[in-house]
């Protein structure tokens, strides 16, 4: 594992270690931000989490939990962490620590679970020790129903509401797209659980004879990033198939569509579904043809990047390697998008904003970073 250390680098060295990038968007050139390296050498990250000190806690998505020091180096892989079933798109990905972590060190992972009948997406709690080195009292708190043989789309981005309960993202497992569309099983939802695991009494489907009820929304595809809006609203992202990537502001109850509306088409080109639009189903806020691979999404709440930035959204993509700016209005309406980090050349998969109020990300690959967008020069 590499670390970049704080003191301060050669001329060379530090132009290898920052790169500058300006945005250009709907409206013209953006001011610059650059790329600051934290952390290096990680093994697909897949969330980051941050911890007092100036810590992060970071999973890697073969099955390993890592504490980051705040000067970047990586430590052993914590122990404790369930088993998971790594392969294709599954294994230890989300983490979230609890808004009371000061006070409990309690934390909440998202992982694909192996078990009869193959594997589905888990939500786990644990509390980290004092020295950051285990995972004690873990418990499972949810999972999907049913387990299928299947290593693709299991969404699991996890966001802590202010009342405590849990929202969490199901991807419909790719080959049970139909399924999106049923409430007697937890393919293509979010879900809504209390840290304790149960279903909270006001989810919408408590009282509906033959739904589970945990659901809270459903007719998702593979959402990979969910976060909290200023205001509180719980907002997502899902990928489409060929284009159609969505953001959506999912409320209690209501049909996201897939696979019966969508945006995007058939792998290879074709129609699907019955178009874009039904009785019923929700529109999106916004979508991308073609596709973007949205992973990873954070509001912003701080003026560290200046006054216009502050309370806009921002997406990682997967495909692009681009981080998208998008500025909401007070109607909720999409008012600009813009593209920061052109020819970056990473795979963003987590975007989070830290307790400095700056933006840090998680590029996927077998040697991956632990990255901050630094204020403009």
């Amino acid at each position: 594992m590499n670390w970049m250390p704080k003191r301060p680098l050669a001329p060379v060295q530090q132009a290898l270690a920052a790169i500058v990038f300006t945005a250009h968007g709907l409206a013209g050139a953006q001011p610059a931000v650059s790329l600051a390296p934290v952390a290096t050498g990680l093994a697909h990250p897949w969330a980051v989490a941050f911890l007092p000190g100036g810590q992060f806690l970071v999973t890697e998505r073969p099955g390993r939990l890592r504490v980051v020091g705040a000067e970047g180096q990586v430590g052993p892989a914590v122990t404790g962490v369930p088993a998971v079933a790594a392969g294709g798109q599954g294994g230890l990905l989300d983490v979230v620590t609890d808004a009371d972590f000061a006070r409990n060190r309690r934390i909440f992972l998202c992982y694909s679970e192996p078990g009869p009948g193959g594997n589905s997406t888990a939500l786990a709690r644990a509390t980290l020790s004092a020295d950051a080195r285990s995972l004690r009292d873990v418990k499972v708190l949810f999972s999907q129903r049913p387990k299928v043989e299947s290593n693709l789309h299991f969404g699991c981005r996890i966001v802590q509401a202010a009342d405590g309960n849990l929202f969490l993202t199901l991807g419909e497992r790719y080959h049970r797209k139909d399924d999106a569309q049923k409430l007697d099983n937890h393919l293509g939802k979010i879900v809504r659980v209390t840290p304790d695991g149960a279903a909270p009494p006001d989810n919408p489907f408590v009282k509906t004879p033959g739904a589970l009820p945990e659901i809270w929304t459903y007719g998702h595809r593979n959402p990979q990033g969910a976060t909290l809006a200023p205001d509180g609203r719980l907002w997502m992202h899902e990928h489409g198939p060929q284009g159609g990537d969505e953001i959506n502001l999912p409320r209690p109850g209501r049909n996201y569509g897939w696979p019966v509306i969508t945006y995007g088409e058939n792998y290879g080109g074709g129609k699907m579904g019955e178009g874009t639009a039904k009785a019923g189903m929700e529109q999106p806020l916004h979508y991308w043809v073609p596709s973007i691979a949205p992973s990873g999404m954070a509001f912003l709440t701080g003026t560290r990047y200046g006054e216009a930035w502050k309370g806009n959204l921002f997406v990682g993509s997967l495909k692009f390697g681009t981080l998208h700016r998008l500025e909401i209005g007070q109607d909720g309406k999409l008012r600009r998008e813009d593209k920061l980090l052109q020819g970056n050349g990473e795979r963003i998969r987590d975007v989070r904003q830290g307790p400095d109020g700056l933006l840090y990300l998680l590029t996927d690959s077998p040697q991956g970073r632990l990255l901050r967008l630094q204020p403009g020069r």
